[in-house]
């Protein structure tokens, strides 16, 4: 064979592995609205900055050659705004995105290279879990296990996974194993499809019941966002790498300020925003976003225990990690799943050298049965070990109230925090002055109505002295907070104690000793 014969081979082959499952096949995904593998890489990655990995490999069974164009799996190096990432794709088109022994190992290899050179890693799922024959015997099964590549990341890269279809096995682990996962609208999420379910244990049951984007955004917590197009999905994703550095070694990028004239003339809003009241609900996204730069927040996990906010932001172009109850929900008491949440989010930010900035206004955990039997103890103090182990700068700010356990868990006095504040209103203390009376005198019934006044009287000398007692003059005297600040110079402040917390040694770098918490606990 010459050089001409052997340079046409090589275009024939490159073009059928291009082609993927064939015109019917992606014409097939086209009817369906999908975009294919290769066209969601396209909008993913920067304009032709995409680096294909293993695209003349095939299946190793006998006679699935020509069948299995780049054997299901897209993997290669792209831009995202000019840093590369590691994209893989599952191609839905070649025997249903199943993975087979020589993707799986392709995809495996890829991800090991994008931890050595500090590369994040994206998945792109849409596939049917693993293939027959490839996984089926002692020596298939054995040849295709998980291996230890992903398990020890260690959260030296971010990884994020979008789920885009049909996600059984495969995609639904590399989505676990994740920092970030994003879900199409009407997409499933499960570990097998409601087919298997049937055949294997009798169950019936539809793909939104088993793992659609409603059960994973409110019920499991697995999925951070949801999107309602798959544009829509992968601009997220492009967005929550934004705040990330490419690796753990690497400080955040910073984004260029707000302008100082626009972020002032909002300030002024705080002094309204929260009523003095403590029962008084409102809702804490409008006092961050007064916040943070241009009043933008990408919340993760927006509808998964509402009583607390984890968002990503900047400050002062610095990209930050937004913990704050919100008083709209359960008053703003978390519940195991608002523990779960904090925890998650903390392990990512100082995974990551984001830091942290809390905002208090809670009455404490939710508490009761459904709580306790949900294994509440131990979801606080999940909650508390990261927190404790968390080694990037944090900032604490109670704006209206702070009650019991969950005031140490919002990294209030004695918990590790670089610097804590209160607003001027701030009512802290083990409990609200009103159940503190409640407890301390209970009002008697049964007695005369002489005594009934006195006790009336004798409560409220009580409730008055609480209320002194609680407010945050004791606190700052004897050096527990930092400072009393007004609400409207919070921003200044958080932009000040975030630049003496980052400090000259570090600049802010964590010692990473969460880098192995598990991304689902």
């Amino acid at each position: 064979m010459d050089t001409l014969d052997r340079n046409e081979d090589l275009a024939r082959r490159r073009a059928h592995a291009l082609g993927m499952g064939g015109p019917a096949k992606l014409q097939r995904t086209r009817e369906r609205g999908a975009l294919n593998a290769r066209e969601r890489i396209a909008k993913l990655v920067d304009p032709d900055s995409y680096f294909e990995l293993g695209l003349l490999a095939h299946s190793d069974v006998p006679g699935m050659e020509a069948r299995t164009p780049a054997d299901g799996k897209i993997v290669g190096v792209g831009r995202i705004d000019r840093r590369p990432v590691l994209v893989k794709a599952d191609d839905v088109t070649v025997l249903a995105g199943a993975g087979g022994r020589i993707g799986s190992q392709k995809s495996k290899n890829a991800v090991q290279l994008a931890i050595d050179k500090g590369y994040p890693i994206v998945n792109l799922g849409e596939a049917g879990g693993a293939r027959l024959p490839d996984i089926q015997g002692s020596d298939g099964l054995s040849s295709m296990t998980v291996g230890t590549t992903m398990s020890k990341r260690r959260r030296q890269v971010p990884m994020a996974a979008a789920i885009l279809g049909e996600c059984f096995g495969s995609p639904s682990w590399h989505a676990a194993f994740a920092d970030f996962v994003v879900q199409l609208k009407g997409s499933c999420m499960a570990v097998s499809g409601p087919r298997v379910l049937e055949i294997a244990t009798g169950e019936k049951v539809d793909n939104e019941e088993l793992g659609g984007w409603k059960l994973h955004a409110t019920v499991t917590g697995l999925v951070d966002m949801a999107g309602e197009t798959e544009d829509e999905c992968l601009a997220m994703i492009r967005e929550f790498l934004g705040f990330l550095p490419s690796h753990a070694q690497q400080l955040p990028p910073r984004a260029e300020p707000e302008a100082a004239d626009t972020v002032a003339a909002r300030q002024a809003s705080l002094m309204t925003l929260v009523s003095e009241q403590s029962r008084r609900a409102y809702d804490m996204h409008a006092v961050v976003r007064a916040l943070v730069d241009h009043q933008h927040l990408f919340e993760l996990k927006p509808l998964f225990d509402r009583s607390v906010i984890t968002a990503l932001a900047r400050i002062d172009g610095h990209p930050v990690g937004i913990v704050a109850t919100n008083p709209m929900f359960s008053a703003g008491a978390m519940g195991p799943d608002g523990c779960a949440k904090c925890t998650s989010f903390i392990v990512l930010c100082d995974s990551f050298n984001i830091p942290l900035v809390f905002l208090h206004d809670t009455p404490g955990f939710f508490v009761g049965k459904s709580a306790e039997l949900r294994g509440m103890p131990g979801k606080i103090i999940n909650f508390v070990e990261a927190l404790a182990q968390a080694t990037v700068p944090k900032v604490a700010v109670v704006v209206r109230k702070s009650y019991g356990m969950a005031y140490g868990n919002l990294a209030g006095a004695g918990m590790g925090a670089d610097f804590v504040f209160a607003w001027a209103g701030a009512d802290i203390s083990f409990m609200s002055r009103d159940v503190a009376v409640n407890v301390i005198s209970p009002l008697d019934e049964r007695a005369s109505p002489e005594v009934q006044t006195e006790q009336a009287v004798r409560r409220e000398q009580l409730r008055d002295e609480l209320h002194t007692t609680s407010a945050p003059w004791r606190a700052a005297g004897l050096g527990y907070i930092d400072d009393v600040i007004r609400p409207d110079q919070t921003r200044r402040v958080l932009v000040d104690a975030l630049e003496m917390a980052r400090g000259t040694r570090s600049e802010g770098m964590s010692e990473h000793a969460l880098a192995g918490w598990p991304t689902s606990f």
